[in-house]
């Protein structure tokens, strides 16, 4: 910027000294664009866009559409009940500042591993099945890489080491195979279980 007099640099000067004295009390909370989330159960979330921005779908509706403040329609979520995208957004909102999960490597023996759980995603995930299952199905449908890893390694831990009957009772679930046919896949799966 150029003067062309002493007063101009004078007057420009006295007002960089006013603007640094100046204080702005505006708290995050205000700051924080929001955007709505609609449960299938009708329930509407306001979440900060940098905590549902760690899901890709509405990433990409965000990028795609903006988030428009003026826009008080929510975002619906025809998958998704109320009680578990709370959830999800309170994992979204506790990593939102982590950085991006990269795609896997099938060649990496680390990602595979089942006991590399953030100790905040192992106390967040000790849940009821029926919640846990409704947590990694809504983090598939939106596409949440981070919770989708930390909840399918919960339920791999669950399974590692129990006999198809454990996991059976585990989950509560019923055999479609008769008799007969239970015994046919164990001779045929046999070489499985002796290693």
């Amino acid at each position: 910027m150029r003067f062309k007099s002493r007063q101009g640099v004078s007057i420009f000067r006295q007002f960089l000294k006013m603007a640094s004295k100046i204080e702005l009390h505006v708290s995050e909370e205000e700051v924080a664009a929001k955007i709505k989330l609609k449960s299938n159960d009708d329930e509407v979330f306001d979440v900060e866009v940098s905590a549902a921005q760690m899901s890709e779908v509405l990433r990409s509706m965000i990028d795609c559409c903006g988030g428009d403040d003026d826009d008080d329609e929510p975002v619906p979520l025809p998958v998704v009940d109320g009680a578990t995208l709370r959830k999800v957004m309170a994992w979204c909102t506790q990593h939102k500042n982590d950085p991006p999960v990269e795609e896997d490597d099938p060649l990496d023996a680390q990602e595979k591993t089942t006991d590399n759980i953030d100790s905040w995603d192992m106390e967040f995930l000790k849940v009821d099945h029926r919640t846990l299952f409704a947590l990694l199905s809504a983090a598939n449908y939106l596409s949440i890489k981070g919770l989708m890893a930390s909840a399918g390694k919960t339920v791999a831990n669950l399974i590692k080491g129990k006999t198809r009957d454990e996991i059976r009772k585990t989950f509560n679930i019923t055999s479609d195979f008769t008799a007969e046919e239970e015994q046919e896949i164990s001779e045929s799966l046999k070489w499985c279980e002796d290693k």
